[in-house]
């Protein structure tokens, strides 16, 4: 009897194990139905997950503000998936909705799909990185969207070429940064990543793979560029490569006066054979010298730096970047001396480093994985990215920098400053800068971190005061990323002039309003 009691328990547990094997088999492919009840065709359901893990992974981001389920995640091999997952929903009697998520390093849910489907792109297997040149264009890469920039950079500089203009942060996907704008210290020089595109592959919300450019299917290509993923999913992108360079010397200088300190960075990014990057952010007794973006500052320095903040209340710290090689090796430091002639930055508070190219591109990187062994990256980041017209970077400092941030003491930042040309900005892109008829605009990012909750909610309170503040004052911002808005009427005011266009294009590429539901541009629940 002892036997037969230990056979039949054994017979009991395997059992067990073939039922919880079958059940996570059926819990990815069990065929997947819309609201509709519509069957999807198997080539489709057999790459659709709806497990605990999957969903949960895709209801939330980065900035861990907005959770919103989907009903299921779609992993593509290839860009043919993509395309007959739209067309399944465009043809569907009801309509699924589906948003295309990279890194998931968006901040408002923008890569979210309440009740629809997110399309995981880093499970594509048929983009990669090709770096080419032509007569017509010269060197260029070929990247697909789901890519990082992080190995765009390390294959192109294999080639001893790189992209021109970057985002401060390198693990980021090409399609993601394309359909905001892409922007970091070197954009008043060579514009945003989106000003620096030749040409893309894009699936429609009607499930067409159109291949677009200045030149070809340009309504399409100017609207992607900065559109917010409204009018199709990014899976190529031909990016603009040039001669990379091997080092730079990186320079920060600290200001006491903002009205000083932009002068100074509007005269650095006017002069010709100038700095290659110029970023500026505030130092406050909350928001060290060094902090996630870069531990730029030695132990000596850094209590330097902190004391005169401390001592000022707040100071402005400028970074200033020049590229080179071994051919610029004799001429650099000549050169830099004539380009840092006559800036009016504190005496004895400039501070430099001699850093690999790779390196400097890669900072935050380094940082991001030191917090992440602490446990500090994993948090909630409620940020606020604003264009800020030359005309009001004054009083938004008074105002903002300085009667709120800097007295109500709430967050620790980082917080950026820097300015951008205009006409580095092609007008025919969707994505939206200062409607100020000046050749100079600001950037400011508020970047802090929140460990809670509460402490999010005490951000969030001031970002909206800030946003009403300005409105109130009358400094026309315009929100980059922007994810404050909640009716039809603040998107038509946020793109201006560019509504109807913008809105014509979405009639005509995603009539069903199938694409990036998460932005709320045209769906409000």
């Amino acid at each position: 009897m002892a036997k037969t009691h230990i056979v039949h328990r054994a017979y009991i547990i395997i059992l067990h194990i073939i039922n919880n094997l079958v059940s996570i088999t059926l819990t990815k492919l069990t065929p997947w139905r819309n609201t509709s009840h519509e069957t999807l065709p198997p080539e489709i359901v057999t790459k659709l997950f709806h497990d605990p893990t999957s969903i949960k992974t895709a209801s939330s981001d980065f900035g861990k503000l907005v959770q919103e389920t989907p009903t299921a995640v779609f992993h593509p091999s290839t860009v043919s998936d993509i395309v007959r997952l739209i067309k399944s929903s465009y043809t569907a009697s009801s309509p699924f909705k589906i948003a295309a998520r990279g890194r998931g390093h968006s901040v408002g849910g923008q890569a979210m799909a309440k009740d629809g489907v997110v399309v995981e792109m880093t499970s594509l297997v048929d983009g990669g990185i090709k770096v080419c040149w032509s007569e017509s264009l010269g060197f260029y890469c070929d990247a697909g969207g789901e890519q990082l920039w992080i190995d765009v950079l390390r294959t192109t500089m294999e080639h001893g070429l790189s992209p021109v203009s970057w985002t401060d942060y390198l693990y980021l996907s090409v399609g993601g940064t394309l359909s905001n704008a892409g922007i970091s210290g070197q954009a008043f020089l060579h514009g945003p990543q989106i000003s620096n595109v030749l040409e893309m592959d894009v699936i429609t919300g009607k499930g067409d793979f159109m291949t677009c450019s200045k030149s070809t299917n340009s309504d399409l290509f100017y609207g992607v560029l900065g559109g917010l993923g409204q009018f199709g999913i990014i899976t190529r992108a031909r990016i603009v490569l040039q001669k990379a360079p091997t080092r730079v010397k990186w320079f920060r200088m600290i200001y006491e006066d903002f009205a000083t300190f932009t002068k100074d960075q509007e005269h650095l990014i006017s002069i010709n054979h100038g700095p290659n990057y110029v970023e500026g952010y505030l130092i406050m007794k909350k928001s060290p010298a060094n902090n996630w973006r870069s531990s730029f500052f030695s132990i000596h320095d850094e209590a330097k730096v902190n004391s005169l903040a401390s001592e000022c209340g707040i100071v402005y710290s400028l970074d200033v970047v020049k590229y080179y090689d071994e051919f610029d090796i004799q001429t650099i430091d000549e050169e830099l001396d004539e380009m840092l002639k006559g800036l009016s930055f504190k005496t004895g508070f400039i501070f430099k480093k001699d850093v690999t190219f790779v390196d400097f591109l890669n900072r935050v990187r380094t940082e991001e994985l030191n917090l992440q062994s602490k446990g500090l990256w994993n948090v909630h980041h409620p940020w606020l990215n604003l264009f800020i017209p030359k005309s009001g970077i004054l009083d938004f400092n008074q105002r903002v920098f300085i009667d709120i941030i800097q007295k109500e003491n709430k967050s620790s930042g980082p917080f950026l400053v820097y300015p951008m040309n205009r006409k580095k900005w092609d007008y025919r892109m969707s994505a939206v800068i200062s409607e100020e008829d000046e050749d100079v605009f600001y950037t400011v990012g508020l970047l802090p971190a929140a460990t809670n909750a509460e402490n999010w909610k005490i951000i969030e309170n001031q970002n909206n005061k800030i946003l009403k503040l300005c409105d109130e004052i009358g400094i026309k911002i315009k929100q980059y990323l922007p994810r404050y808005y909640e009716t039809k009427e603040e998107w038509m005011k946020h793109f201006g002039a560019k509504w109807s266009v913008f809105e014509e294009r979405k009639a005509k590429y995603d009539p069903k309003m199938i694409l990036a539901p998460g932005q709320k541009i045209f769906n409000f629940n």
